[in-house]
């Protein structure tokens, strides 16, 4: 029986009675970030010029950065040692 088959493993929406919470047609999850006034103060501003509420703002902030740090070479050389290093233990454990 794979992972994802067995019914201990399935995700959390999958199970009867749980309701999927979606948000234009993808999943969400909520966070909670604690920011400095000035940085609170600043994220506010840069969101009332642009029209756009303060969540939309540090959304499109995080998927800026991602896809910046996908495209740097040493960010991609530590996320492939860590794949590594997930690996081998992963390795370990399934002895």
């Amino acid at each position: 029986m794979k992972r994802y088959e067995h019914p201990e493993f399935r995700f959390p929406y999958q199970r009867p009675g749980v309701i999927l919470k979606c948000y234009h047609d993808t999943m969400t999850k909520n966070l909670t970030v604690r920011l400095p006034d000035d940085v609170a103060a600043d994220t506010e501003a840069l969101a009332r010029v642009n029209g756009k509420s303060v969540n939309e703002t540090i959304k499109d902030a995080l998927v800026e950065v991602v896809e910046l740090r996908r495209k740097d070479p040493a960010f991609k050389t530590l996320v492939h040692q860590i794949i590594d290093e997930d690996r081998e233990l992963l390795e370990r454990l399934a002895r």
